[in-house]
């Protein structure tokens, strides 16, 4: 089984950097690299040419489009048997791609995705970011999780396509917004067998400051309305309760201000919220600090998620405007 591994990048030489190092010491060697600058500034050419004696590796320059096209880019020049999508800011375990392949050879998937964690290099930060992307407590619970909510969409930060479905479902028509999740939509649909591999793990960077993390989130919010008005079947409850605990909050500053005895009720169950990410967090982590920061990051995550949902859905739905 060979794969070609697409890598879009835009600025960003010092992570394409990391991640190629770790590209390099797989334990299972039948894979290319594309990497695909996408109208950077800041070029990694350079560095991508120090890998050319470790790597089967490939350099393209294009024009800006986004990720998604980026990607469909890679796709037509890849010659693997799967395509295998990473953000530049992951790191890949040695095994990976033997974990994947063992894998696939057992449970003949057309497209998978894995999961994300935290890496002992990470900064305290960046490892609070990513409990609030993965723990139970937050809607990043349903993301890289075995018990997922309705069908499993993988996401472009880990995940991968057969030839046979870049050949017949084609790539991305969205290029961000949440791209990835209308395109393993339509994977789905035309019947291709999709599926998580739990030990396919990466270790994502995300971002590095909370501010960065807010904007983050705050797009993703605006995705899931942007794969509504493609796919309306796939907007769920559980994509409401980011939403729902930022209007809660807000609601609860208020009553504190007005009438405090009628926030009692709403300040204990933001508490008891905030305690278990607290100590859960401090379970895995073993680390008071990172438990701490895990709260402000979980926070961020809701309410920017929240905000951006509620943005979109005022504006997109309610108002039926469109950018």
């Amino acid at each position: 089984m060979f794969f070609s591994i697409i890598i879009p990048l835009y600025n960003r030489p010092q992570e394409i950097d990391e991640l190629l190092y770790t590209l390099s010491k797989q334990s299972y060697m039948q894979f290319e690299v594309l990497v695909i600058e996408d109208g950077s500034k800041n070029d990694a050419k350079a560095i991508v040419a120090k890998y050319a004696h470790q790597l089967d590796i490939q350099y393209y320059y294009k024009e800006n489009e986004g990720q998604g096209f980026t990607r469909n880019y890679g796709f037509a020049r890849a010659k693997g048997d799967y395509f295998v999508v990473f953000d530049s800011d992951c790191l890949i375990p040695e095994d990976y791609l033997e974990t994947v392949a063992n894998y696939l050879l057992e449970h003949k998937l057309d497209a998978y995705g894995g999961p994300d964690a935290a890496h002992a290099s990470f900064s305290p930060v960046q490892k609070a970011i990513s409990y609030a992307m993965t723990s139970p407590f937050t809607t990043g619970g349903i993301r890289g999780n075995a018990k997922h909510v309705g069908q499993f969409h993988p996401r472009s930060f880990n995940m991968g396509v057969s030839r046979e479905v870049w050949e017949t479902v084609g790539g991305f028509i969205l290029t961000r917004l949440g791209e990835d999740i209308e395109y393993s939509i339509r994977i789905h649909e035309a019947g291709f067998k999709i599926g998580l591999i739990p030990a396919a793990k990466v270790y994502h960077k995300r971002r590095t400051s909370f501010l960065q993390f807010y904007k983050q989130l705050h797009f993703f919010g605006r995705a899931r309305i942007n794969i509504y008005k493609h796919f309306p079947k796939e907007l769920k409850l559980v994509h409401f309760f980011p939403a729902a605990f930022t209007v809660g909050f807000v609601f609860t500053l208020i009553l504190n201000v007005i009438y405090p005895p009628l926030a009692y009720i709403c300040d204990a169950v933001i508490v008891l919220i905030f305690l278990l990410i607290f100590f859960h967090s401090w379970m895995l982590n073993k680390s008071l600090k990172v438990a701490f920061l895990s709260i402000i990051a979980a926070f961020i995550q809701l309410t920017a998620y929240g905000l951006g949902f509620i943005q979109d859905l005022i504006k997109r739905i309610v108002l039926n405007k469109n950018d």
